[in-house]
């Protein structure tokens, strides 16, 4: 058989990141079928226009006639009825990461941004840089980048950009993803204690990170982000290329000198020990992303690239999706999408927010739905992030059928409401987006600002409250496509 006919099957082809992989590899020419679930949007949208039927749920006839690679989301556990068909017949298997690896990194220079906040965008960033400079990369983002039109993109150039995620990677391979993607340098954009689900504390997830300092070679660099004290700590010590660091605080290579904020984003200078390089506009808000470009800046001058393409396509970067996404305008009430889950992320959002709508009502939306965010091991700290809001509602933690936490273990939102409200804010809690939506747009007033919180869907609630605002015939309504 031609390699390019060969069948290659995935079992929850609708995740992040299988869906842009599926897509790549029917691009690339070979058979592809794939099965989860659920079709959601908008990784089934994704598939559908790249030709690719979805099967509906997991069942062993799936694999009939049986693949000849079969790649396994690692969302799939080792019960899945289509894994233990896997296991059974012994057909070759490999781990999305894996896969990736092999199929379109293996004779490449890999570009990987990691790190706990921050990495979507930051590669976003950097795939934008190099595809104005001509470079021609691949590239697979776990998130939609506007500018780019697509979530992955085979590339036929040196480089190829990819999120290096420090999830583990398969049912039988419990490594970080990172870990098979062959860096030729990398980004550590920050190391926090996340994915309280697989890692046990922090000293693990540090283990992790030191994994992926030493795969980058001698001849590569590694650039991290030296405000974080675990970063340099874990990484200096770990890596045998060159240790470039960046950052808000002046003992790093590179500095954000002089940041400046307005509605239209941000600009700031990029310095590197005592010499002003660059001046650096963005479209989007915030310190970290000030931080994101000023890493992407920082690689991209290691790589060689002049500073016009650089700072050209930092200039016109539009944003990754739900990474503070104006969904919406009605009445003048802006509504705003976001991944935010970890607190330090949460606290990031609503001051880029805050700094962009200078004198606005803030209404901050949380949806505890991650591993560790519906855990009580940041019971404090999400008080602390979301007393930056003038008004917080705080859904009820998201129930998974397949992680049952205990009252102990479970995040406490009537205990987040007390303490917020024992600070002089306002805040409320309520049973789901269902809930929260009639109540949340009876409150908001022409001037507020709303920013929606989760790592998952959170049942539509952005778009469905730009609808509820919107219903009245007076209304003024602007909605981004």
């Amino acid at each position: 058989m031609n390699d390019k006919q060969r069948h290659i099957h995935l079992v929850s082809i609708c995740g992040v990141g299988m869906a842009p992989l599926a897509v790549l590899l029917k691009k690339a020419g070979y058979h592809v079928t794939g099965s989860d679930k659920a079709a959601y949007p908008p990784m089934c949208d994704v598939l559908r226009a790249a030709g690719i039927e979805i099967q509906k749920g997991f069942a062993p006839e799936h694999l009939d006639p049986q693949p000849d690679l079969v790649i396994v989301g690692n969302a799939v556990p080792r019960d899945n009825p289509e894994a233990l068909r896997v296991e059974q017949d012994g057909l070759a298997k490999m781990s999305f990461p894996e896969a990736v690896a092999e199929f379109f990194i293996r004779d490449r220079r890999s570009l990987v941004v990691s790190g706990t906040h921050g990495k979507t965008t930051t590669t976003g960033m950097l795939a934008r840089v190099l595809d104005d400079a001509q470079l021609r990369p691949g590239y697979l983002i776990g998130g939609l980048v506007s500018d780019l039109g697509e979530f992955a993109r085979a590339g036929t150039g040196e480089y190829f950009v990819i999120e290096g995620d420090e999830y583990d990677s398969a049912y039988f391979d419990k490594r970080p993803k990172f870990v098979h993607y062959r860096p030729h340098a990398a980004i550590v954009t920050s190391i926090e204690y996340d994915h309280a689900d697989i890692y046990d504390d922090m000293e693990a997830i540090r283990v992790a990170f030191a994994g992926l300092a030493g795969q980058v070679p001698p001849e590569g660099f590694i650039i991290v982000n030296g405000d974080y004290t675990d970063i340099v700590d874990t990484i200096k010590p770990n890596t045998a290329a060159r240790y470039i660091s960046y950052g808000m605080e002046s003992k790093n290579d590179w500095t954000v000198v002089g940041l400046e904020s307005s509605a239209q984003g941000i600009s700031f200078e990029a310095r590197y020990r005592d010499k002003v390089e660059a001046r650096v506009s963005l479209q989007v808000p915030g310190e970290m992303n000030a931080l994101n470009a000023l890493a992407v800046f920082a690689m991209c001058r290691e790589l060689g690239l002049p500073d016009q393409p650089i700072l050209f396509g930092l200039s016109q970067f539009q944003g990754a999706a739900r990474r503070q996404e104006k969904i919406g305008e009605v009445d003048g009430i802006v509504i705003i999408d976001d991944f935010a889950h970890h607190p330090t992320a949460v606290g990031l959002t609503l001051d880029a927010i805050r700094a962009s709508y200078v004198g606005h009502r803030l209404v901050a939306v949380f949806e505890p739905r991650s591993n560790t965010s519906r855990r009580s091991i940041f019971q404090e700290q999400y008080t602390a992030a979301l007393e930056r809001a003038d008004l917080t509602v705080v859904s009820a933690v998201y129930a998974k059928e397949n992680d049952p936490l205990s009252a102990d273990q479970s995040l406490s939102t009537d205990r987040i409401v007390a303490d917020l409200i024992a600070a002089g804010r306002s805040a409320w809690t309520a049973d789901g987006p269902d809930a929260i939506l009639p109540r949340l747009a009876a409150e908001l007033r022409s001037g507020d600002v709303v920013v929606c919180m989760s790592n998952g869907a959170f049942g539509g609630l952005p778009k469905r409250l730009v609808a509820e605002l919107s219903s009245g015939a007076a209304s003024e309504l602007t909605i981004q496509p």
